[in-house]
């Protein structure tokens, strides 16, 4: 039988001899995609394990010194996906937000002539939007919707410890434990509801009829939403639990298309690194190494992630807008118009025979008697329609649900350039510490 004696006793170190070399520590969060937590004895591969002699491995490789040599490289690649996840988070959460805002006013404004189906026009509304009510309206209700995510995150812990429901998927799963994985995803944004709502508002509401919101509000209006308590409401306001069974099946479905493209993703991006392996030559390939070694373990991850999320986006747009027409119904929500800068600015430009306008914003009152999801997806309900007030132009029925899909596109396209202009930065950091090439 093996010894269980140890080598060696780390509370005895430094008395009867030298101290020990000092072990790297890399104490990155590891809730941001692509960064490490690590611990001795729990290094990620680099240059501590390629400098290792043959025949050496486990603790003896572990516990070797690194390389002096690789250290700029090593350093490189250590912090490349603390930093590049962290950028990731940072379009998605700030930068993405004006795009998510001016899709939930699309999706509400039944009054809009113009679907907003391309980016373009996306972009002129939000440009005279911010020239009007200046750059802060852009990013309104973006406090409340990260405390939205804390909420749910804690929702989601307290319901996978007080049920069986699991928080992740084991390695070898059942078809159960996968229908009550879906089952939390659902259950989480289902009881994360109230809180959502107010935060939808927050979004949504025109900057020139409201006070700017405090930070903590989100909690007092989805709270007194839950209690039915605070400020008077419509009739038309309706119950919480008319929508409980639509946003569990959002909640659901949405995180069941993002992980099946994620793993697609996932899959077809492995496939084709594999693919370009195997038709380097030999000395290509260990030229590239570093390159290929860290790109392999932080970028696959980011893209996967960005496909996941705009293809959920885009499959449940329908389902996502009718949900917020319920939600927003009965709130007396007043909302920007927008189509005041696509028809009404190049009417007034050549009414005054090129002098110089001011563009007024008007703000439009969301009026509908929707009596449940499938009235909201059939587009029944809209007052202003029924009555003209949108005009000759507007649509109704599902061409309505998909108005303002250009800001989705316009959201994923500044993500991916974003994510590519990180690619191009790292590679060039690289091959300029002579860790590589470029790619």
């Amino acid at each position: 039988m093996a010894s269980r004696r140890p080598d060696s006793f780390e509370g005895l170190d430094g008395f009867g001899g030298p101290a020990p070399e000092p072990h790297p520590w890399v104490t990155t969060p590891p809730d941001i995609p692509g960064s490490r937590n690590l611990h001795r004895g729990a290094w990620s591969p680099g240059p501590y394990e390629r400098g290792v002699p043959e025949g050496k491995g486990g603790e003896e490789a572990m516990l070797l010194p690194p390389q002096h040599g690789a250290a700029p490289a090593e350093q490189l690649n250590r912090f490349a996906g603390f930093g590049i996840g962290l950028v990731s988070l940072f379009t998605e959460n700030v930068l993405a937000h004006p795009c998510i805002v001016f899709r939930r006013q699309c999706q509400i404004n039944y009054h809009s002539r113009c679907l907003h189906y391309s980016p373009f026009t996306v972009v002129t509304v939000m440009y005279n939007v911010a020239k009007t009510q200046g750059p802060k309206s852009l990013w309104k209700g973006m406090g409340s919707t990260f405390i939205v995510q804390g909420i749910s995150l804690g929702v989601e812990g307290i319901l996978s410890e007080c049920t069986p429901l699991p928080r992740e998927l084991p390695a070898r799963w059942s078809l159960k434990s996968l229908l009550g994985h879906l089952l939390l995803k659902g259950l989480t944004f289902m009881l994360s509801l109230p809180f959502y709502t107010a935060s939808l508002l927050e979004s949504v509401q025109s900057e020139i009829v409201r006070d700017p919101p405090g930070l903590l509000d989100v909690l007092r209006e989805g709270a007194g939403r839950l209690l039915g308590l605070g400020a008077p409401r419509s009739l038309r306001l309706l119950p919480l639990r008319t929508l409980m069974l639509p946003a569990l099946a959002l909640g659901t479905l949405r995180y069941a298309v993002a992980a099946l493209a994620h793993r697609a993703t996932l899959a077809a991006v492995y496939a084709h690194r594999r693919r370009q392996r195997l038709a380097k030559t030999d000395t290509d390939a260990e030229d590239r190494h570093g390159n290929d070694e860290a790109l392999e373990r932080y970028f696959p991850e980011l893209a996967a992630n960005l496909v996941a999320s705009l293809a959920a986006d885009l499959a449940l747009f329908p389902l996502e807008a009718a949900l917020h027409r319920l939600l927003v119904q009965g709130t007396r929500t007043l909302v920007d118009d927008t189509d005041f800068c696509v028809a009404g600015a190049d009417a007034n430009a050549s009414a005054s025979d090129g002098a110089n306008t001011t563009l007024m914003l008007t703000v439009l009152p969301v009026n509908t008697r929707y009596e449940g999801l499938g009235d909201a997806l059939r587009g029944g309900g809209e007052e202003g329609v029924a009555r003209g007030v949108g005009g000759a132009g507007s649509a109704g029925g599902g061409a309505s649900l998909y108005r303002g899909i250009g800001a989705v596109l316009l959201q994923y396209t500044l993500h991916a350039a974003v994510l590519r202009a990180s690619v191009a930065l790292y590679t060039a950091l690289l091959a300029r510490s002579g860790g590589g090439r470029g790619i």
